[in-house]
């Protein structure tokens, strides 16, 4: 058996309901092993052999972690058995120094790995294109790895995990099964997302019982995302491929190209997001409480909230790992102060945050795809960023002296057509084949740029007819309804299951036939594959 998504028949109707049956039937005692089997078996399934690199990881930072949690052992007795201060002080700084060397060698060790498998074609290739500039004619053969589905995400979470026992945020855990299903959990393995230790390991070791109500609302978050990824991603896949792969060909004006970026976010967002529901469903089906991916992120007021709501794990993680390390750092304080003098209150900060938010978004975009137009996808929410921070106090000045009020509706519709606007410009970048095509891509969307395309019939011609596009604006119109409710605080799937059983089932049925109806499946359409799952 081959599981190539979550949102597949492999997945929903096969190896999911096995895992839920073998986990009901086996004692209490053996159901953390069950899940833990069902983990590596799933893993199998979507990379094979190159499950080696997971077990080395894991058994990498198991061990690790117990040593650290050895030498802060020592460290206690020494300093109990100490006599001086100056004593005390020495065995303080010889620890530190050796923690210091086990933390930086597992994650050293396990980026290494990652940079090799995924990034070293791309290294090669960018220092052949530099030798060739320097007049050197001979090129190095970029080399081919095989590297395992999700590998950046377990990869995250390796590294959170010996970080955190290394601060004492968590203890390191002796228990090798515990730590093996927290980094292989079946359903976030692939597409995330990105757990602590904190988050997940002891609820998925415990064993608990299925209850009602949890596989209710875990089958409902899963018909919810089977909805978004196979009525509206699935669908909008045939226009965006069509539109992005031969935008030079058909010789588009910038309308098309920006509607392809509008049309390429929302397939983005549904397809993993959707997928993301998938994984928190199952999840909640085995009483697991997987963390948040996403919160309404098309509300945002600017490009840094949409951040704060769009892959909110992974957003956590750099500012948690690479943002405060950065910015707490001795130099970085150092620096601030200075600045504080010099530029006052409100500036004083800014270049300390602003060199903190180089490094996480060079990281963040490298972590999304081994490509030039993945950096440039990075700097240049990189500056959006830094530069909202730059002129947020002459904002603040300027809609005080303009009487504007940021609470009203006016000023929040704009802000937040403004922050989408961005937002599909960026996606634009991401989904281009290279650093040269996300170039050519502004060029037309900014020089050649009419809405001519829009009204002429050019949109019908590129995958979607007028079936598919009152299809997708229901479906569109049923998400953005859900997520209404949710950013007004009501939860709809507890709106829903308060309702009378002759008004519930109805609502479940509807759900699932709509898109067992209406998903984009058969002959014309190409489901889109796992777009997170390569990251």
């Amino acid at each position: 058996m081959k599981i190539t998504s979550y949102i597949s028949v492999a997945y929903l109707a096969i190896f999911l309901p096995a895992a839920l049956l073998l986990y009901t039937i086996i004692p209490k005692k053996a159901r953390p092993f069950v899940l833990l089997i069902a983990s590596y078996v799933f893993f199998w399934f979507i990379s094979e052999f190159l499950i080696a690199y997971l077990i080395f990881t894991t058994l990498c930072v198991y061990l690790l972690a117990l040593w650290l949690d050895k030498l802060k052992a020592k460290r206690k007795t020494l300093l109990e058995g100490a006599e001086s201060k100056e004593e005390k002080k020495r065995i303080k700084t010889k620890n530190t120094r050796a923690q210091r060397w086990i933390i930086v060698f597992g994650i050293v060790i396990n980026v290494a790995i990652l940079a090799v498998l995924k990034y070293s074609p791309f290294f090669v290739s960018s220092l052949n294109t530099a030798l060739r500039f320097a007049g050197v004619n001979e090129a190095l053969a970029p080399p081919k790895f095989m590297a395992p589905i999700g590998i950046s995400f377990y990869t995250l979470q390796a590294v959170s995990y010996i970080h955190d026992v290394y601060k004492e945020k968590i203890g390191a855990d002796k228990n090798l099964g515990r730590v093996a299903l927290f980094m292989s959990f079946f359903p976030i393995i692939m597409e995330g997302p990105i757990c602590r230790y904190s988050d997940t390991a002891h609820a998925l070791w415990s064993g608990e019982r299925l209850h009602y109500t949890n596989a209710c609302f875990g089958a409902q978050r899963i018909a919810f995302g089977a909805l978004k990824k196979m009525v509206i991603a699935d669908r909008l896949n045939v226009f965006v491929t069509t539109a992005f792969k031969d935008y030079e060909a058909f010789d588009y004006d910038g309308g098309l190209v920006l509607l392809g970026a509008i049309l390429y976010t929302v397939e983005l967002y549904m397809e993993f997001s959707g997928t993301i529901d998938v994984v928190i469903g199952s999840g909640e089906m085995f009483g697991v409480k997987i963390p948040e991916n996403f919160r309404q992120p098309f509300f945002s007021k600017s490009i840094s909230e949409f951040w704060q709501r769009w892959h909110i794990t992974l957003g956590t993680w750099f500012r948690d790992y690479i943002f405060y390390p950065v910015t707490m750092s001795k130099g970085m304080k150092k620096l601030t102060k200075k600045c504080r003098k010099k530029l006052g209150r409100d500036y004083g900060p800014l270049p300390a945050s602003i060199i903190a938010f180089f490094c996480v978004w060079a990281c963040n975009g490298l972590w999304h795809g081994a490509g030039w137009q993945f950096i440039m996808f990075g700097m240049y929410h990189f500056v959006l960023i830094s530069l909202g921070a730059l002129i947020l106090p002459l904002s603040n000045k300027c809609l005080a002296k303009c009487h504007i009020d940021r609470n009203k509706f006016p000023y929040k519709a704009f802000t937040i057509l403004r922050t989408a606007l961005l937002v599909c410009i960026g996606e634009m970048m991401f989904n281009s084949r290279g650093a040269k095509d996300s170039i050519n891509l502004m060029r037309v969307l900014f020089t050649k740029f009419t809405f001519k395309s829009w009204f002429d019939g050019s949109v019908l011609t590129l995958g979607l007819d007028p079936h598919d596009i009152i299809i997708l604006c229901i479906a569109i119109a049923i998400v953005l309804a859900v997520g209404i409710m949710k950013e007004r605080g009501i939860s709809p799937r507890e709106w829903v299951a308060q309702r009378p059983i002759f008004v519930r089932w109805p609502i479940y049925m509807a759900l699932v036939l709509f898109t067992v109806v209406f998903g984009a499946y058969g002959a014309g359409y190409i489901p889109i594959d796992p777009i997170y799952a390569n990251f």
